[in-house]
């Protein structure tokens, strides 16, 4: 059984070299993903070129992820490197305090603007929620609070504001040059951290292709204005990620796992693609298997439909990173056995479609779903049609036949699609079909006779040419 759901892994000191890479892939990596938060542009450079050598070894086309850092809000440095605070503490944040000025009274904060967010009973959330502070007044610059839930804090922690409205903008100055850096290196998404709205989407795209860049803008959720302007953001952008770090800190962990559906169903029905990430298998930064409590949270987002499902620290840092792509394959598969929570049969069907190649994407799929094909062939120029496609439910898999490298790496984000590399001779167009029926052959795709679903346009060359659907049955290579 094909999986259907694709795997986006962090590269990091843990898959520092051309061995494990070549054992993520062959364990299922899709797309992998590049911090920019932690690292220098060497570095992500380096990762990328070991990447794309495994790839090549083992003759798969994998997409890479830049992550911008965004503005994560944290304090600044403490003397002696952390503090301990008890609950009824009363501690101050400061945006004037000298870097690493920080002491048991309070700290310095990398939000010059933090104050003027603030007003008298807000409450701030630490280290990921973990020590909680509640505003008691705002003397200029100084933030007075009572600690409410202590702890040992310790340098360059992240600051949440619970409900959140914090004024950082969503790009930052070292957000603006790596995304230079995105370009220069061809990196087939952008994942923009922090978004407030459809703007900052904008910005970023329009950042992104003046530098000369081409890669999908991912759109990441971990903000409480962000999913009130979810509707603006997901038609600024090409993938959703719902990033559940700061997402849950700031909306609250009781609402997240409602949140996610909700945000996994509203793209899906955009037509969008949809990233879920943070803690899905995090044990296994340590452990060589998940917790139950992981399988069943990765099994969730499966059958609610999302793309990808993305791995953080496991891959990055921890001591498992092939086990980790591994456990995650096989559970996205025993989940996929399960089917999603949308009709084959009554999905669209009171639309009005307004591209001809969606049209075709929609007709194709309702045909092999009430006929007994194995596979559907789509000769693509940008995997606009495959996308169309992989929004349908179904266990048929489509194959993206494409003669653009970049077209299949981006396409190995999406759900139940599958890139693979053809050139079309057209200097012979004859013998187009048996071109197709000796690929998939060769590739044991599929068995001699069985049906397939040929959809291709008359204008080699033309993104979105889509325009014609055919049934044909598979005949022996030649």
């Amino acid at each position: 059984m094909l999986r259907r759901t694709k795997i986006v892994a962090t590269l990091g000191p843990a898959s520092d070299d051309t061995e494990t890479l070549c054992k993520m892939i062959d364990a299922g990596l899709d797309v992998a993903r590049l911090n920019f938060s932690h690292g220098e542009a060497a570095d992500h450079k380096r990762r990328a070129e070991f990447l794309r050598a495994a790839a090549e070894s083992c003759g798969r086309e994998v997409g890479i992820m830049g992550d911008l850092q965004g503005p994560k809000i944290r304090i600044r440095r403490f003397e002696d490197g952390s503090v301990a605070l008890k609950d009824g503490d009363k501690f101050f944040l400061d945006s004037t305090l000298e870097l690493m000025a920080g002491n048991q009274e309070g700290v310095g904060v990398a939000l010059d603007s933090l104050h003027e967010d603030l007003s008298a009973g807000d409450i701030l959330l630490l280290n990921d929620g973990l020590i909680t502070l509640k505003v008691d007044r705002i003397d200029g610059t100084r933030i007075h609070t009572t600690v409410i839930n202590g702890g040992i804090l310790s340098d360059h922690k992240g600051i949440n504001l619970k409900g959140g409205g914090l004024s950082a903008a969503a790009l930052t100055d070292i957000d603006r040059q790596n995304i230079k850096l995105a370009a220069e290196m061809d990196l087939d998404f952008l994942a923009v951290s922090f978004v407030r709205n459809g703007e900052d989407v904008h910005e970023a795209r329009r950042l992104l292709q003046e530098a000369g860049g081409h890669g999908l803008i991912v759109a990441k959720v971990e903000r409480a204005e962000a999913v009130t302007n979810i509707d603006s953001i997901i038609a600024a952008s090409d993938v959703i990620m719902v990033a559940r770090g700061d997402l849950g800190v700031e909306m609250g962990y009781a609402e997240l796992t409602g949140i996610q559906k909700k945000l996994i169903r509203k793209t899906r029905k955009a037509h969008k693609i949809v990233i879920t990430a943070t803690q899905m298998m995090e044990s296994m930064i340590q452990n060589p298997i998940p917790t139950r409590a992981e399988v069943s949270d990765v099994s969730n987002a499966v059958m609610d439909g999302t793309d990808a499902l993305m791995l953080s620290g496991e891959t990055a840092v921890g001591a498992y990173p092939v086990e980790a792509v591994d456990a995650m394959s096989e559970v996205a598969i025993g989940a996929e056995k399960y089917p999603l929570p949308v009709s084959r049969t009554s999905h669209r069907m009171d639309d009005h479609f307004g591209l001809v190649d969606e049209a075709i994407a929609m007709a194709t799929m309702y045909t092999a779903n009430h006929m007994s094909v194995k596979a559907i062939i789509a000769l693509t120029e940008s995997g606009s049609t495959t996308r169309w496609m992989s929004r349908i439910r179904s266990d048929i898999p489509v194959y993206a036949f494409t003669p653009h490298v970049a077209t299949s790496r981006r396409v190995a984000m999406y759900r139940g699609v599958y890139p693979v590399s053809f050139a079309i001779d057209v200097a012979s167009p004859r013998t187009l079909y048996q071109d197709i029926f000796n690929t998939l052959l060769e590739n044991e795709l599929v068995s001699v006779g069985d049906l397939a679903i040929l959809t291709k346009g008359d204008l080699d060359g033309v993104s979105g040419s889509t325009n014609s659907m055919t049934i044909i049955q598979i005949k022996p290579g030649t």
